[in-house]
């Protein structure tokens, strides 16, 4: 099969339209293919010569839409760099958003048509934040294209960390950018040591992701397969020790940490002021969980190394991140901690919640009994009430 390669002789884009002639009217006979041919070749360099790019790329996306089935993956992709490089042509940055949402729409409009390649093409979403805004609403319906999809472990990791790298440039994705990297992590799960290898690279990053991130406190990280091969890795086993401490230790594990370490994280970008904000939350959110649901002004100074005044500021910081609900009792100079936010979710948690809920459910039991128990002293009351009135 004839494969597009740009050269010095034709422009890439010509080429395109030439390849995708030659394989949709293959089967006319080469006399009609032949002139079909030249007429699409000669209409996108007339598209070219008078600048009408968004012309040329629906020419050149609706061939590519033709022989979609037809095209070897490597071909297909070839074709989507080169007609999405188009969007750099027009200086109207109307027409730039208009040819981002005509490209979207094509690549997205048959979902089920060869999908992973379909979110595979890095050329596609190489100017994100032209292209992004218009395929980020499909990537909501994610388990939906799963299950229709049927896709192998292979396909699905693909996938998971393609529409990752698509989102990991929008600010307002991060998170969703993070949860679909984590997606893609957990494919390895129960995996041979070599391939789980494959995912060091991404599991680093996903540790760095979530030691950055200002608004995320909890993960179930540490156990991942992918991630916890980092902790015998003589590269990065400072990376898994940095993870464990923002899921399992307090401040003070933290600034040892950064005192000998400080050029490591620098080296990852870390801002050292940005990871103190961050552990002072969640060693707030450590003494809420270990403690008896009082805790003294005194023992937040002391662990989040602050000052007096500085006590209900952190604690209000909590409260808005949602990670503590609480009452601060400015007398007594304590706060009552109703809820908080737990770090991590394993085996140790499950059992604490089921001890729980069998203590409510108990609870609720006796409650339930003695309302019954009342309810039937009073009919008894009642009945010898009107015994005695006759």
């Amino acid at each position: 099969m004839t494969t597009v390669v740009p050269t010095s002789e034709e422009d890439p884009s010509l080429a395109v339209v030439r390849f995708t002639a030659e394989l949709s009217w293959a089967d006319a006979g080469p006399e009609v293919a032949e002139g079909q041919v030249n007429r699409l070749c000669l209409e996108a360099q007339e598209c070219m010569i008078q600048n009408r790019w968004l012309d040329l790329a629906s020419l050149m996306l609706t061939s590519a839409d033709v022989i979609f089935s037809k095209a070897s993956e490597k071909d297909l992709e070839c074709a989507y760099t080169v007609i999405c490089n188009l969007v750099n042509k027009p200086e109207s940055l109307d027409q730039v958003h208009e040819m981002a949402e005509l490209i979207a729409t094509k690549v997205t409009q048959q979902p089920n048509d060869k999908p992973v390649l379909r979110l595979k093409m890095p050329s596609t979403w190489q100017l994100a934040e032209k292209v992004t805004e218009y395929v980020v609403p499909s990537f909501k319906k994610m388990d939906n294209f799963l299950r229709e999809w049927n896709l192998g472990v292979k396909d699905q990791r693909d996938l998971f960390l393609t529409v990752a790298n698509i989102l990991k440039d929008s600010k307002s994705s991060a998170k969703d950018s993070f949860n679909f990297l984590v997606k893609y992590l957990e494919t390895f799960s129960g995996g041979d040591a070599l391939t789980v290898a494959e995912a060091k690279e991404e599991a680093v990053h996903a540790v760095i992701e979530f030691v950055k991130a200002p608004d995320m406190f909890q993960g179930d990280l540490l156990d991942m397969p992918a991630i916890a091969q980092l902790e015998k890795d003589a590269k990065y086993a400072l990376v898994y020790q940095l993870l464990k401490i923002f899921l399992t230790q307090r401040l003070d594990a933290y600034l040892d940490f950064h005192s000998s370490n400080s050029n490591f994280l620098e080296s990852y970008g870390l801002v050292h002021e940005d990871c103190v904000a961050k552990m002072r939350l969640i060693s707030l959110v450590d003494l809420g969980n270990s403690g008896s649901g009082q805790i003294p002004y005194s023992l937040i100074k002391d662990t989040l190394q602050i000052e007096e005044n500085e006590v209900e500021p952190w604690v209000v910081k909590a409260i808005t991140a949602k990670l503590i609900d609480c009452r601060i009792d400015q007398i007594n100079q304590v706060v009552l901690v109703s809820r908080s936010t737990e770090r991590v979710f394993g085996l140790h948690e499950w059992e604490s919640l089921r001890s729980k809920l069998v203590t409510w459910r108990g609870n609720i039991a006796n409650v339930i009994s003695t309302i019954q128990a009342n309810k039937i002293t009073e009919d008894g009351t009642q009945a010898v009430q009107g015994v005695t009135i006759r």
